[in-house]
């Protein structure tokens, strides 16, 4: 397939899934049934973001003419290894291997085995010839390089047994919040998604804020109650109610609103049901603290803006788009090196 023929396919399929057919939804639910944390809300948002932000004729024509694309007379096998969370997490390496004219031998997540088969059966359907490019593997052999991404001791793992062939090895990252008292109620009503979306299992999602001395939490605590209803979720729930117990036995200074725990915590990645906040004293402490920290941080949302990190407006963390990678690295580009 010509470059052209593969955006052609592409564009299709994100009219398929903007369709919501019923065979789309039932697979929906059998992705919650296997993974409950894939709530229908969830899977949809991921595929809307996919059908919108990735898969929309302007957005992939704009993002290839960025590189100069040659056909690939002997593709190479290129190892994706999915995250869990969020669902379809692996998409965009997925594109990149396609457009860039390799074959992608895809490890799926245990925790999101059924999205990607499902999407690419519809590619497959209309357009035969995709098949060639895309292969659903237990174990990963014959590869030229790898992109891959997971939790902390796999990517020790990864490190280790892939150090040798050409790879993207995505350490863990999360994103942060830097608030500083002045934010309206609409801002903060905005932040709890970024708090709250995919119950916060995201690395884009927030699990600490930054905030200055003598921050008022009350508006924070209040905006964040208005998703309340997320502790009707049996695993939210039992997470939170862990997490309480947990804090009040080992006498830790907490804030709550009945769905979310706020304590102060100098590490980035909290619990579920919890965020972490660090105390800054001006300006050049705070410059200081996120310099310090910044190796973890994926990106930092806020009214203001932060040089050298990417920046997302409240409700925005986990929206994303096609130039929009991963910890700042390039896929498109790695792909091209290897040619």
């Amino acid at each position: 397939m010509n470059l052209e023929k593969k955006i052609e396919a592409l564009i299709y399929l994100g009219k398929q899934i903007e369709l919501k057919s019923e065979d789309l939804k039932g697979v929906q639910q059998f992705a919650k049934h296997k993974n409950s944390w894939f709530t229908q809300d969830n899977t949809n948002y991921a595929l809307e973001q996919i059908a919108t932000n990735f898969l929309a004729e302007s957005e992939i024509k704009n993002w290839v003419n960025q590189y100069q694309i040659a056909e690939q007379s002997l593709p190479k096998n290129i190892g994706i290894i999915m995250a869990g969370s969020p669902p379809l997490a692996g998409f965009h390496d997925l594109l990149a291997v396609f457009l860039s004219g390799n074959k992608a031998k895809i490890k799926l997540s245990e925790d999101d085995k059924y999205l990607l088969p499902f999407l690419l059966k519809i590619l497959k359907e209309a357009f035969p010839q995709t098949e060639q490019y895309f292969e659903i593997v237990e174990r990963l052999n014959n590869f030229d390089a790898i992109l891959a991404s997971g939790n902390r001791e796999s990517i020790k793992t990864f490190e280790t047994y892939f150090s040798k062939i050409p790879n993207i090895i995505r350490k863990h990252k999360t994103s942060v919040g830097v608030l500083f008292g002045d934010e309206s109620k609409e801002d903060l009503s905005q932040f709890g998604q970024d708090i709250f979306k995919y119950f916060g299992l995201s690395p884009r999602s927030v699990s600490k804020i930054f905030i200055p001395k003598d921050y008022n939490f009350v508006p924070l605590l209040e905006a964040t109650h208005e998703f309340n209803e997320i502790v009707l979720h049996n695993k939210y729930k039992n997470n939170f109610d862990y997490n309480y117990t947990l804090h009040i036995l080992n006498k830790v200074d907490y804030k709550a609103n009945g769905c979310l725990m706020i304590i102060e915590d100098k590490a980035l990645l909290s619990r579920i049901a919890t965020i972490h906040y660090e105390v800054f004293d001006d300006q050049k402490h705070l410059e200081k603290i996120l310099e310090e920290q910044g190796e973890g941080i994926c990106q930092i949302v806020s009214n203001n803006t932060f040089t050298n990190f990417n920046n997302k407006s409240f409700g925005e963390s986990n929206t994303w788009s096609l130039t929009d990678y991963e910890n700042g690295i390039d896929t498109m580009n790695f792909l091209k090196t290897l040619a």
